[in-house]
């Protein structure tokens, strides 16, 4: 019997179920937010609901210790692998004084945790593109051996900041590895209106780099692609456009309704290709996730995420007189 998927990429049993956890994690946070909102208890989800795959697959490529990511709204799975929590999410959601990421001040979904080398994001998109290029090249004037992960939706591939930013990790042959989720619609804008050609990855050859095209919803494929940006970057051999492909099945945000956009049959079809589905089948088929490795991970994380509610719900607010802190020099 020849190797399996994962073992030929040097992963062990082990660490394909940490990812399908993980994937499942985010997926069930991202669940209790919308029942949350529609409760009237916190005010805004914005989803990762079918891009599971292409986090948890890219941050598992990268070095925990030392990489930096500058991740966007949607990227839930990505910063739980670096390191935080459901109870983070939930804080966060309710806008709490312990929410790490901004003690309550921002929306939910700009993360940002020094804890974990993730930077701050901002609302408005593809901003973080110059981070993670001004990330790497402090790597490479320090000669440091870190990456710079930044990621965004295909919408973002039209903004200035992602070129700008691309030309500039080209011609200084930074360590950066440029991710962009490709979700179908930008908003409500579906990809055949915003990219001329169809393909994202196709423009990293005008700046010199290589563009590279994978299955967004196999997180092994992801692995795989994000790995070897890795090394080329570490090697000094530069940044890598990777475009990984997925569906959005959610609306864009709780204030989004997507049935005026798209057809619900488009999203019934989506959803047979989820990666939580396909994950799941191909862990089962390897014999790795068996009924009852199964139920304990539901029964894990279910706990996980019951615990985080009622935590963060229980939680104090941040004191007003606090407003204004961080916002000036003080």
């Amino acid at each position: 019997m020849g190797k399996s998927r994962h073992e030929a990429l040097g992963l062990t049993d082990e660490q394909v179920l940490d990812m399908y956890r993980y994937m499942l994690l985010a997926r069930k946070i991202d669940e209790r937010m919308w029942l949350l909102n529609r409760a009237g208890k916190i005010p805004f989800v914005i989803s990762c609901q079918g891009q599971e795959a292409i986090q948890v697959g890219a941050a598992f490529a990268l070095d925990k210790e030392k990489d930096w990511l500058c991740p966007y709204y949607r990227d839930l799975g990505m910063v739980l692998v670096f390191g935080q929590t459901a109870r983070d999410q939930m804080l966060s959601a309710f806008a709490k004084a312990e929410d790490p990421n901004s003690g309550g001040r921002q929306m939910p979904g700009h993360y940002g945790d020094r804890r974990f080398r993730i930077i701050s994001g901002s609302s408005p998109v593809t901003t973080q593109m110059l981070h993670a290029v001004g990330v790497a090249l402090a790597a490479k004037m320090e000669k440091k051996d870190h990456v710079a992960l930044t990621s965004f939706g295909e919408g973002s591939s039209n903004q200035g900041d992602f070129h700008e930013g691309l030309n500039f990790a080209g011609v200084h042959n930074l360590p950066v590895i440029v991710m962009v989720e490709n979700n179908k619609y930008a908003i409500s804008v579906p990809v055949e209106k915003q990219v001329a050609g169809g393909s994202v990855a196709a423009r990293a050859q005008g700046y010199g780099i290589p563009g590279v095209e994978v299955d967004g919803n196999d997180p092994l494929k992801v692995f795989e692609a994000v790995r070897t940006a890795r090394e080329r970057a570490v090697k000094g051999e530069g940044p890598t456009l990777i475009e990984a492909t997925s569906y959005r099945l959610v609306p864009h945000s709780s204030d989004d309704d997507d049935r005026a956009y798209r057809q619900k049959e488009e999203v019934e079809e989506a959803r047979k290709k989820d990666s939580l589905v396909q994950f799941k089948k191909y862990l089962q088929d390897s014999g790795i996730l068996t009924e009852e490795k199964e139920k304990e991970i539901n029964d894990a994380v279910t706990k996980e995420v019951d615990d985080a509610t009622e935590y963060a719900e229980q939680a104090p607010y941040p004191d007003p007189k606090e407003t204004y802190t961080h916002v000036y020099a003080e």
